[in-house]
């Protein structure tokens, strides 16, 4: 009976079995190393993995180095390592549809992706796909997801309720209507019970409301991610805050804007003209004290680059925002200001396309906001590991941190788009080769559903 409901739940005893024994040794030998911390490539390198973590990493011309016995050993001369490559802003279950989530996190780690932020959806079902991708009982990176905190006012919207169903939005544990009068212990205990890694503060709350949650969070060992402008919170507001990462860099070009909108619904574009003589000064004071306080930029160009499309395939539509120029701008900004940076794109590539969105971001960075390739390789590594949490595990190769890494026939550190070419995901110690892995089988499923 015991066999059959583990054969149903998609594990095998003899795979208990495994993880219950003492983690194997495998050495991955001979790549170039690219670390996540923006240093260039590494020949000849060597990288000692026991079970789930990073036991050693080495130059095979500077050190012969005796292995373990029984150790394995995989040829990896002529690939590139980076670490596994992490996504900071992706929506998983916004409805909720199985087959859509799993047929995105397929792509993302066949793709190079061992980490995702989802950034607030229906939490049944995304606590539910964490604890399964964790254990490998499905393909899939980590996912590190988000309790959602915002004023009565933003549940009038619709997504709101395709994520509640069953319960009521604004009262459900991970969809919260944050008020005056609320209990913000209790709230913040609610939303530690969904297994959330943190807590995303979302629209209509004034200031004083985003640093009392913050503060109560932080009070409970709860990280803060926010949106840049909050409504009526501003940037400068959501930052005094002192919220660990806020997302959406056009949001924060608000600050310099002649009027800040009142609520997140229908607001008006940003103040282009105040961005057209250069670096504008109070977003230099902004981005100053983000890399003061080590609030880390979740900048999602490309959402900026999918707004200017539609207004492109809709002139008579209305205006975006902003754009992905103005974006890039800002991005590069805060980058030459010494800002952490993660890559994430709030969104998914076309179900037919053959990598996940992030290379799209990562291209974009590139192209448009001025990045390196190794400036776009720390992004989505290190950049997004301290998106997650101020002391992350995972993010760079190095000994005790997480075997989450991904193998590269062409060298990235030269052209970014050689992140298209994978040929081994490792997350957790587990391998995934690309060869095994068609895009299309499942590219139906990765249609968003409405």
């Amino acid at each position: 009976m015991i066999a059959k409901l583990l054969l149903a739940a998609g594990l095998s005893l003899a795979a208990l079995a495994a993880q219950a024994a003492e983690p194997s040794y495998v050495v991955y030998r001979g790549a170039s190393l690219i670390d996540g911390t923006g240093a260039g490539p590494r020949p000849d390198m060597s990288i000692l993995v026991k079970g789930e973590r990073i036991e050693k990493v080495w130059a095979n011309s500077e050190l012969a180095l005796k292995l373990p016995p029984d150790t394995k050993v995989v040829d990896v001369s002529g690939l590139y390592a980076l670490p596994g490559l992490i996504n900071s802003h992706e929506h998983l279950a916004t409805p909720p549809v199985r087959a859509f989530a799993q047929a995105q996190l397929r792509r993302d780690l066949y793709g190079g992706i061992t980490g995702v932020r989802d950034m607030a959806d229906d939490l049944r079902l995304v606590g539910d796909l964490a604890r399964e991708t964790r254990i490998g009982a499905i393909p899939g990176p980590d996912i590190y997801y988000a309790a959602l905190m915002a004023g009565p006012e933003f549940f009038d919207d619709p997504r709101t309720h395709a994520v509640t169903a069953g319960a009521v939005a604004g009262h459900a544990p991970w969809m919260q209507a944050i008020e005056a009068k609320t209990d913000l212990k209790l709230a913040v205990a609610l939303a530690r019970g969904t297994g959330a890694s943190a807590i995303k503060i979302y629209a209509d709350l004034p200031g004083e409301r985003v640093k009392a949650i913050t503060a109560e969070a932080h009070r409970q060992g709860v990280p803060v991610w926010a949106h840049g402008a909050v409504f009526p919170a501003s940037p400068r507001q959501v930052l005094d805050a002192q919220v660990d990462a806020v997302s959406h860099v056009c949001m924060l070009a608000y600050q310099a804007s002649k009027t800040l909108p009142r609520a997140y619904h229908n607001r008006a574009p940003v103040d282009f003209a105040a961005f057209a003589n250069g670096d504008n000064p109070l977003m230099t004071k902004l981005f100053f004290q983000m890399k003061r306080q080590g609030t880390v930029l979740d900048a999602t160009v490309l959402v900026y680059a999918g707004l200017d499309a539609r207004a492109a395939a809709n002139p008579k539509g209305p205006k975006p925002y902003c754009t992905a120029d103005l974006a890039s701008k800002l991005t590069n900004q805060a980058l030459r200001a010494g800002v952490t940076i993660s890559a994430g794109t709030d969104g998914f590539s076309e179900p037919d396309a053959a990598y996940p969105g992030l290379h799209d971001e990562l291209e974009l960075l590139v192209a448009k906001a001025g990045f390196t390739p190794l400036q776009a390789i720390s992004a989505a590594t290190l950049g997004g590991a301290l998106s997650v949490t101020k002391d992350p595990d995972f993010g760079t190769l190095a000994p005790g941190k997480l075997a989450n890494m991904v193998f590269v026939a062409q060298d990235p550190s030269a052209d970014i788009r050689a992140l298209r070419t994978v040929v081994l995901t490792v997350k957790r110690g587990v391998d995934y080769r690309r060869a095994d892995y068609d895009p299309q089988s499942d590219a139906a499923a990765r249609k968003e559903p409405q």
